[in-house]
């Protein structure tokens, strides 16, 4: 398969960078922090991932467990001469970022984890807290055949323009728009919700790479539950930062996340 990726300071001597994004979103999320991550003498790959970019959109469902989007990840970094990096997921970007974590590859230095907390806190929380499973019912929806797709691109994409997107500039929201017009697009990204069914659970849970977690507090998507128990999984390597905020962190607060993910990074290398 073929990733579109934004790439950055090839040049450089610090070490390498991976930024894996989330939905409905592209590459093109960590725009403000490519530059910076270059600029401090890293190497810096993000790739639109598996169903975002065109030479990357295989059919069907299978096609899109979440241990396939891990594998895609540590392909990119071969392709491009990374042997080991520094990774950083938004969303469902995060999602996969913690799989390969909890893998323990000896090729992830750090781990930063924006929104989404560690996943086994977060299913936990879904299945055992109410305000959780209320504010993650959204999940369900997106798991349906054909609904999702006709919501989303009706009427120009018109609802997530005014609804998703809302606190997005209108040059990305372009962006996404073109990107979610392309054959396929839409279906694929969804995809990876229909697919989150299919994943094996991991053989253990616990956390030795160092990880930070960015989060903000006005997140519709993640409660406390999540936050308060994922430290149990974390032996004295969890940093984490909390930012006054929701969910779309590089849209609302680019500098505070990046000089977060940048401080962790140097920290660690």
């Amino acid at each position: 398969m073929t990733f579109r990726a934004r790439a950055a300071g090839f040049g450089g001597d610090r070490g390498n960078v991976v930024l894996l994004h989330g939905f409905p979103e592209s590459s093109a999320m960590y725009a403000p922090m490519i530059p910076a991550l270059a600029r401090a003498g890293y190497r810096v790959v993000a790739p639109d991932q598996r169903g975002y970019s065109p030479g990357a959109r295989p059919l069907g469902l299978d096609a899109y467990a979440t241990e396939k989007l891990a594998a895609d990840v540590f392909a990119i970094a071969d392709a491009v001469g990374f042997d080991r990096f520094h990774l950083v997921g938004h969303d469902w970007g995060a999602a996969v970022g913690w799989l390969m974590v909890f893998d323990v590859s000896p090729r992830i230095r750090s781990w930063s984890a924006l929104s989404i907390p560690h996943m086994g806190a977060y299913a936990a929380a879904i299945a055992e807290d109410p305000d959780q499973r209320e504010r993650s019912a959204y999940l369900g929806f997106l798991q349906l055949p054909w609904l999702p797709e006709a919501l989303f691109s009706f009427n120009g994409f018109a609802m997530m323009r005014t609804g998703v997107y809302s606190e997005h500039g209108p040059e990305i929201v372009e962006e996404y728009a073109a990107i979610f017009s392309e054959p396929g697009a839409l279906t694929a990204a969804i995809n990876w919700y229909r697919a989150s069914g299919l994943a094996t659970r991991p053989s253990q849970l616990s956390v030795t790479i160092p990880t930070a977690f960015i989060w903000g507090n006005q997140d519709p998507v993640v409660g406390d539950r999540a936050l308060q128990t994922q430290r149990q999984y974390f032996d004295g390597n969890l940093k984490e930062t909390e930012l006054d905020t929701g969910h779309w962190l590089m849209e609302t607060e680019a500098r505070a996340v990046t000089d977060a993910v940048l401080e962790h990074i140097e920290r660690h290398r």
